[in-house]
């Protein structure tokens, strides 16, 4: 687990270390450092987004004719996909999991009485970390067989548990066309084990 701070694999290092620890607590994901790291997972986001965004726009945009012009604001949600993390650290650590955007596309009238159309949303993901029959892992000159770490669950010595995260709030400006520009952003937490979020993985 060490070995995977000093390679860059935190995410992965932190995940195994909760396995190992045998509590079955449900492990907090930051994904604001997934999106900063993983530039597949933020162009798969980008087009959650842009797939819904149109009609999301047309539904605020009735709203704020019905309202008079008054300002509104209406929830807004993607169905669950499944997805892949690409980046070696997250693959390692998450890998196939679950995610969906959800926020609020608001409408403001400008100086000019003119519809001013945002979305404020978030991106969350969720999985279970656990072991798949059949599958290995190549991790440096080991390779690592997903029925030999599920063994651990089965005789008590590891303990399988849910993964899940939120990420911080961003906003996309649904009045101009084209893909949602999801930048990476500030990815906070360095993910080391001076990271305080690292206290809530046990057998450190």
């Amino acid at each position: 687990m060490a070995g995977g701070d000093l390679i860059g694999n935190t995410e992965a290092s932190r995940n195994l270390a909760h396995y190992l620890g045998g509590t079955g607590t449900t492990l907090r994901l930051d994904i604001d450092r997934a999106m900063s790291d993983d530039s597949s997972f933020r162009s798969a986001v980008a087009s959650d987004i842009s797939n819904h965004q149109e009609q999301w726009k047309k539904e605020a945009l009735d709203a704020f004719k019905k309202s008079g012009g008054a300002p509104v604001s209406i929830p807004v949600e993607t169905k669950a996909v499944g997805g892949t993390f690409e980046d070696r650290n997250w693959y390692l650590g998450v890998g196939s999991h679950m995610r969906n955007v959800s926020g609020n596309v608001s409408v403001v009238p400008d100086a000019h009485g003119q519809p001013k159309i945002t979305m404020d949303y978030q991106v969350n993901v969720w999985d279970r970390y656990n072991w798949d029959a059949g599958k290995e892992t190549p991790i440096g000159p080991v390779t690592v067989k997903d029925a030999d770490m599920a063994r651990l669950h089965t005789v008590g010595l590891a303990q399988e548990f849910d993964m899940h995260g939120t990420s911080s709030s961003r906003q996309h400006d649904l009045g101009s066309a084209g893909t949602p520009d999801v930048s990476a952003g500030d990815p906070g937490r360095d993910g080391t084990r001076k990271d305080p979020a690292r206290g809530e993985e046990e057998n450190r």
